[in-house]
């Protein structure tokens, strides 16, 4: 529960506010963007909820947040919020929330298929979103795009005897996991999933396309809300700057229309433009190694 003795400075007079725990993972503002805004070490409330709308975003928010930094004065039902998870984009996807702090705070999601759901990484293992996911008909399979945002893998595959994927080279972070991709892929795990080795970020990473429409990207790439364009963490970048630019090239071979990423913001856009922000990306991360 947020302190409100610790309120930052930087907060809008209100119900609303972070406190100086938070950990800046920029969750609650991809949830709630009229509500959030960016300090120097910290999200704060930069405008105090609105309409309905927007105090709901913020309840999601404050719920989602892996540090429980949020905190809200009013009288809202927050329990009542906690059973929205998860959070539809566009069927048969979702938004996971309840973002864990062992991923920093990264996004996780669940995909809704009739031949067996599947989880993409992994969000808190907490009661109401184990609850929703078994009325969904539970999780066969945990895609783990690497070991940064395994968070509560094994807990989740324990206990809906989920089958997890992970590289061969993440795997010291999973070791019990059931399936292992090796080598360079890609990797056709059904007829409507392919998993692409995306090494950069980390020796092993792989991201997973979903219906050649939907791009789960983990720590490869992520929308720059500020530049308005596909964006790529030269600073995080914990393996080989050399390597990401080259995975980056691979996914030129294939089409998607949404960029699903651990961190960062998520995003829609048509295949052409995907691909022509992507063909932009990949020059400007060549300019960086000169």
């Amino acid at each position: 529960m947020a302190d409100q003795r610790k309120r930052v400075a930087e907060n809008f007079p209100g119900d609303f506010f972070v406190d100086s725990t938070c950990i800046d993972c920029d969750a609650c503002r991809q949830i709630a963007p009229a509500v959030f805004g960016e300090a120097a070490q910290t999200s704060y409330v930069k405008n105090q909820p609105q309409n309905n709308s927007d105090r709901l975003r913020a309840l999601h928010a404050l719920v989602s947040c892996p540090t429980g930094s949020i905190g809200c004065l009013g009288d809202d039902d927050v329990k009542s919020v906690m059973n929205d998870f998860p959070l539809l984009i566009e069927e048969p996807v979702y938004y996971c929330g309840y973002n864990s702090p062992k991923s920093y705070g990264g996004n996780s999601y669940f995909i809704r298929r009739a031949a067996g759901n599947w989880l993409v990484d992994s969000p808190k293992f907490i009661a109401p979103l184990v609850k929703r996911l078994e009325n969904l008909g539970g999780v066969s399979h945990i895609f783990l795009t690497h070991s940064d945002d395994v968070a509560d893998a094994e807990r989740f595959a324990a206990h809906f005897g989920s089958q997890r994927i992970i590289h061969r080279e993440e795997l010291s972070s999973q070791p019990g996991a059931e399936m292992i991709l090796d080598g360079d892929g890609p990797w056709d795990l059904s007829p409507d999933l392919t998993a692409i080795a995306t090494p950069g970020h980390t020796e092993g990473h792989c991201v997973l396309l979903f219906q050649q429409r939907f791009l789960f990207t983990g720590d490869h790439l992520d929308w720059d809300r500020d530049g308005q364009q596909l964006s790529a963490s030269h600073d995080y970048c914990w393996h080989s700057w050399g390597e990401q630019i080259l995975s980056m090239q691979r996914l030129l071979e294939y089409d998607f229309e949404w960029i699903l990423p651990g961190h960062g913001q998520k995003v829609l856009l048509p295949a052409a433009e995907m691909r022509a922000q992507l063909t932009r990306l990949i020059a400007a991360m060549k300019e960086r190694t000169q």
